[in-house]
């Protein structure tokens, strides 16, 4: 599942850090430091092999030396900061090396050290780290998620489904895009008050978030009592049976004559279009699609396949809510 849940600090075994230093010994002296913490670890003897690490594995800090042969640290950190931008960088040199503190941190180094040093001060910069690590996903999650569903918000979306149905393209996958509407939201808030509502949306939320698989899918609450959702890797008949589930999930909630519509689209890219008009047009489709289910009862799922010609802005009618 994709979502936006409160961001606490991690604990230590769930950093992973790479040390980077051609001396045996200092590279030994830091393992046994950084283990005694309880964290995991990874170590490389220059910055090409520290690179490979990289692209095998995930990592939350990178503790590099700064003279190393092949690739040096300051080599290593643009490296890094170009590629990985949100691990954090901790600099390490000699008193007598050429690099200042503001060299480094200048270079998008976090933090710089001057050997030797203690394990407590090494604790101490790795844990502020953290912190600051922590504090950054707990920025990015306000502004893109939703606090009542904890679901990413509108504004996320407009950005990722972009960058989704890029990579589905790229790696020759399908992408199926679905909104869901709350059938009488309206009447079930002016009857019950608007906590009542309240629960309903998070309720919801919690659905979507146990249907969309993690790093797969994407859920989104779009607006007011609409919700969309990025399925990708998968059949039509499959983005089918996921929409039925999350539409029966809800009806067991009970919450009075509401239930969900929802219509439901695959990608097809028009070479004639551009990227952009080809997932307004997307969009368009699917909302369609949530119209037609709307005006054909309620509590249905409806698929529009898209055409396979552009269609004018004022093809289609207005989107009905409620």
């Amino acid at each position: 599942m994709n979502d936006c849940r409160e961001c606490t600090l991690p604990k230590n075994s769930e950093v992973k850090i790479l040390i980077v230093d051609d001396d045996p010994i200092v590279l030994e002296v830091m393992k046994s430091i950084i283990a005694s913490y309880g964290f995991p670890l990874a170590t490389a003897e220059n910055g090409q092999q520290a690179i490979a690490r990289l692209q095998s594995d995930r990592f939350a800090i990178v503790l590099t030396d700064i003279n190393m042969p092949v690739m040096d640290g300051m080599e290593l950190l643009k490296y890094v900061k170009s590629h990985y931008p949100e691990i954090g960088v901790i600099v390490v040199t000699g008193l007598s090396e050429e690099y200042s503190y503001i060299d480094v941190i200048n270079a998008g180094a976090i933090d710089y050290m001057t050997k030797p040093f203690d394990g407590s001060e090494l604790l101490a910069r790795l844990c502020r780290v953290i912190r600051e690590q922590a504090l950054v996903r707990e920025l990015e999650k306000r502004s893109t998620c939703d606090s009542l569903t904890n679901l990413y918000n509108r504004r996320y979306f407009d950005t990722k489904i972009m960058d989704e149905v890029h990579r589905a393209v790229r790696q020759d996958y399908k992408i199926f895009l679905s909104f869901i509407d709350v059938d009488r939201f309206k009447g079930y808030n002016d009857t019950f008050g608007h906590q009542a509502g309240d629960n309903l949306l998070s309720a919801l939320g919690h659905i979507l978030r146990n249907y969309a698989r993690r790093g797969v899918d994407w859920a989104f609450r779009y607006g007011g009592d609409e919700f969309a959702v990025l399925i990708t890797q998968t059949t039509m008949e499959q983005a089918i049976k996921i929409n039925e589930r999350i539409l029966s999930t809800f009806m067991e909630y009970q919450f009075g004559d509401t239930s969900l519509s929802c219509g439901l689209g695959e990608f097809i890219r028009l070479p004639g279009l551009s990227w952009q008009e080809n997932i307004s047009r997307f969009v368009k489709q699917v909302d369609l699609a949530l119209y037609e289910a709307k005006h054909a009862g309620r509590g249905r799922v409806v698929c529009n396949a898209p055409a396979l010609a552009p269609e004018s802005p004022d093809d289609s009618p207005p989107l009905a809510r409620g």
